[in-house]
């Protein structure tokens, strides 16, 4: 885990935020290259859900939510952790994370801790303005199911996609950005008919192993791990959790939920006509009913399917597979991050041999300017006059390709390529670097 700290805070990938002054636990900043691969992580999950599919709809909903969501959901009563006190080394921890260094007798009694964050809406601060910080992005996309419908017109089988932040106050923060207290959601609810639940859970099973191979992380680093009954959620039928060797040990990266009906069930009124399969609790505020009504008339509230991921959780394992380190000749080695290209934070570098000849430059600067064009990402103009320096930085933040703009260039108008992985070079005409680098981009 050093050396992935070390390297994101070196190449601006990732700062703890606030560090001047002393940092806030569980807080991170991306720095420019890290908004520049989480931006392509989220952007390539949804484009893999919304894009690709002609039944699936995102939306984008508040973050502040109204606390009757959060009853209903049953987050204020369960969304809690048990909290200890450590006597000997003045230590806060969750009881089943206390480490073996603290003695049993030195522990205090386990007490509910509240993982959500309140506040208040409006200029008074009492128990008739608060709302919650969301806890997760799930809930929006339940009260939001009747406007989604109702706008789009969509039938069973469909789903709505959200990528968004959530909040949760947690006791021990830990382990990077594995666990902290803000962070994104990919978040996906997938409504079906009762009956093809299971069905439609085993398809996003193997369609999520697919996307994650697509980001660099192959289904031989993956753990399918079938969560037993007794470990379920009250209303989860079935759970697959796919679990990751993070630096720190094996954890769960992407979960794959089968919810039933609970959901849109807990949220809508007139429950006793739904014949929900799912124990809810009576809800007397909701003014819709979140169901579907079929040819026949009657009213079927659908399962749901939820693939949900977190964008740190993904960041950390799609660095951690692609943080290579290489021996070269003479007893050197080489760090290199060996991200898929779509991914990487700087789809190509333009490198002038020599940083004051201006007709180099203004031929990188031409380059460059016709490249970001293309609408593949951050094309940068290195401009350092230290062409092997220019390509080791390259190497450490993922860049695919690196062109040298040399004095053959202006003679015959053909670049050096180099590429990352393999550190290969070849000659190619100026116009045919478009072509290639949308090859390496989009296959």
């Amino acid at each position: 885990m050093e050396e992935l700290v070390s390297l994101c805070k070196r190449r601006g990938l990732i700062f703890q935020s606030a560090e001047i002054y002393g940092g806030i636990q569980g807080v991170y900043d991306y720095g420019p290259l890290g908004v520049e691969l989480k931006n392509n992580i989220k952007s390539s999950w949804w484009s893999s859900m919304v894009y690709e599919s002609d039944n699936i709809e995102g939306i984008d909903a508040s973050i502040l939510t109204n606390p009757l969501v959060l009853k209903y959901s049953g987050h204020e009563d369960t969304f809690t952790d048990p909290m200890v006190d450590c006597k000997s080394c003045n230590q806060r921890y969750k009881a089943d994370q206390v480490p073996e260094s603290c003695k049993p007798e030195d522990l205090t009694e386990p007490r509910q801790f509240n993982l959500m964050f309140k506040t208040n809406l409006g200029p008074l601060e009492d128990e008739s303005s608060f709302a919650y910080l969301r806890p997760e992005t799930a809930q929006d996309i339940f009260t939001n199911f009747k406007n989604v419908i109702d706008s789009t017109s969509k039938t069973l089988p469909f789903g709505i996609a959200q990528i968004g932040k959530a909040f949760r106050n947690e006791i021990t923060p830990r382990n990077f950005i594995f666990r902290v207290r803000e962070f994104e959601q990919m978040e996906l609810e997938y409504f079906v008919s009762p009956g093809k639940d299971e069905k439609a859970h085993d398809m996003w099973v193997q369609n999520r192993l697919e996307w994650w191979n697509k980001q660099g992380v192959p289904t031989s680093s993956l753990e399918i791990y079938d969560v037993p009954k007794e470990e379920l959620a009250h209303y989860s039928k079935k759970t697959i959790d796919l679990m990751y060797k993070f630096p720190h040990g094996l954890e769960e990266l992407e979960g794959i939920a089968n919810r039933t009906d609970f959901d849109l069930g807990s949220h809508s009124k007139k429950q006793d006509d739904l014949n929900l399969t799912s124990k809810v609790d009576l809800n007397k505020n909701s003014n819709s009913k979140l169901a579907i009504q079929e040819e026949s008339g009657n009213w079927v509230v659908p399962y749901v399917i939820e693939p949900s991921a977190g964008v740190e959780r993904s960041f950390l394992a799609i660095l951690n597979e692609a943080y290579t380190v290489e021996d070269l000749n003479g007893g050197k080695s080489r760090i290199v991050l060996k991200l898929k290209p779509h991914l990487s934070p700087v789809k190509a570098a333009i490198m002038p041999l020599k940083k004051n000849n201006s007709d180099l430059v203004n031929v990188a600067k031409k380059i460059k300017n016709n490249l970001q064009q293309l609408g593949l990402g951050r094309i940068i103009l290195e401009n350092s006059g230290n062409i092997g320096k220019g390509y080791r930085r390259h190497d450490e933040i993922g860049t695919p390709v690196c062109i040298t703009i040399d004095f053959e260039t202006l003679d015959d108008e053909t670049v050096t390529i180099r590429d990352r992985d393999t550190m290969q070079q070849s000659r190619l005409k100026i116009n045919e670097i478009s072509g290639y680098l949308i090859n390496i981009i989009k296959n």
